[in-house]
């Protein structure tokens, strides 16, 4: 089939790569002139980590990421407040473990495509109109045409899903945080395979030392509504007036900030869809069902997904429709298990309160005892669910 594929993000590249295993033809959309990568950094394991060593890019995936030796939380002077090393933390998952940057795995699995699949960059789909077997889409530069399949993988604030799906199907529930990250050259001081960070009630800053003199910032604070600009100057505000004379690094993190070349800066939301799929259009991914940068497993879940649905799609492939549902039933309990833990857990990111600071410090530093890791993220760092192979 001819399979149109909204975003170049991880969930699109990596559905067109199973897609072209099966035998189909993607195309890939993307609003973006160029390939974006760089970005926060992530964590990356469970059943998304098994998927692309099947992939046959787990090496080059290792190769581009970080064994982080410790996470440490510090006070405003600078000093150990709370945190942990890792060993226990990679020992819980076997090993299966590495942290890297959102846009490097992209990079990555997009590498896997790009040569073999026809791709429109600097373009986004204005319209999507059934018409018997096929779905008509148009473009805002590219001319219009027809394909069999159109598929939504373009994050949380979704074109495809705004498009084909009624509003009153989806609902977007805002976590109460706003999240920003940004990267430059030259920053010190450099603390080498250590993420540290530093909290004041409801905001909190860290940064990560990378290769080739690169630091990675990530900054998350409370506000009680979203906040809706899009524009790079005034989210550059938001942020100083936000963290402007904290203590710790703050002030001198906000001074690189502004030699940045771009600032990632969104909400922390969730996506609720009552279907994922509707006729010959299916979301994946964020768009289907975003659990929150704070779940720390969206990458993987969108790598699961493309590789569910495209085999789903392989089994039944006359039938998109029981394929998609097929897809959705496999996936949507283990799912919302996930966004239900994102929430729980969306508070210890940027406590509120001088006291949930505290508790939050003290739990950490209890990571260090024989045990206590599994007990407090054993259930969170399991893929409850089992893959089929297709």
């Amino acid at each position: 089939m001819k399979i149109c594929i909204s975003g170049a993000g991880i969930a699109g590249p990596a559905l067109a790569h199973w897609l072209l295993r099966h035998g189909h033809e993607p195309t890939l959309v993307e609003i973006a002139p160029r390939f974006r990568d760089g970005g926060y950094i992530i964590d990356f394991w469970g059943k998304g980590f098994d998927l692309v060593e099947r992939m046959g890019i787990l090496p080059r995936v290792m190769a581009a990421g970080y064994r982080v030796r410790e996470v440490r939380i510090v006070d405003e002077h600078g000093h150990r407040a709370g945190g942990f090393h890792t060993d226990s933390l990679v020992k819980a998952m076997g090993d299966r473990f590495t942290s890297l940057p959102r846009g490097e795995l992209a990079r990555i699995i997009f590498d896997t495509v790009s040569s073999r699949i026809e791709m429109l960059f600097d373009d986004s789909i204005t319209e999507i109109s059934e018409s018997g077997d096929q779905v008509q889409v148009g473009f805002s530069r590219a001319p219009p045409r027809a394909f069999d399949l159109v598929i939504g993988a373009d994050g949380l604030h979704s074109n495809v899903r705004r498009l084909a799906f009624p509003s009153d199907s989806i609902e977007e529930e805002y976590l109460g945080y706003h999240v920003a990250a940004f990267e430059v050259t030259g920053y010190r001081p450099r603390d080498e395979l250590t993420y540290t960070s530093f909290a004041r009630p409801g905001r909190q800053i860290a940064r990560f030392a990378m290769r080739d003199d690169r630091t990675v910032f990530l900054l998350i604070f409370a506000a009680p509504e979203p906040i809706e600009t899009r524009d790079d100057a005034a989210q550059r505000v938001v942020l100083q007036e936000t963290f402007g004379g904290l203590g710790w690094e703050c002030d001198a993190i906000l001074a690189a900030m502004e030699r940045a070349d771009s600032v990632y800066f969104d909400r922390v939301s969730q996506v609720h869809v009552q279907r994922w799929s509707r006729g010959r259009v299916a979301l994946l991914g964020d768009a289907a069902h975003c659990p929150s940068l704070l779940a720390g497993e969206g990458c993987g879940m969108a790598i699961i997904d493309a590789y569910v649905l495209a085999g789903e799609l392989a089994c039944a492939p006359r039938d998109h429709a029981k394929a998609f549902a097929a897809y959705e039933s496999r996936l949507r309990t283990f799912v919302e298990d996930k966004q239900r833990s994102a929430r729980r857990f969306a508070s210890q990111f940027a406590p509120r309160t001088e006291f949930g600071i505290w508790v939050r410090n003290l739990a950490t530093r209890a990571m260090a005892l024989p045990g206590v890791t599994h007990v407090m993220l054993g259930r969170a760092l399991r893929d409850h669910i089992e893959l089929p192979t297709y």
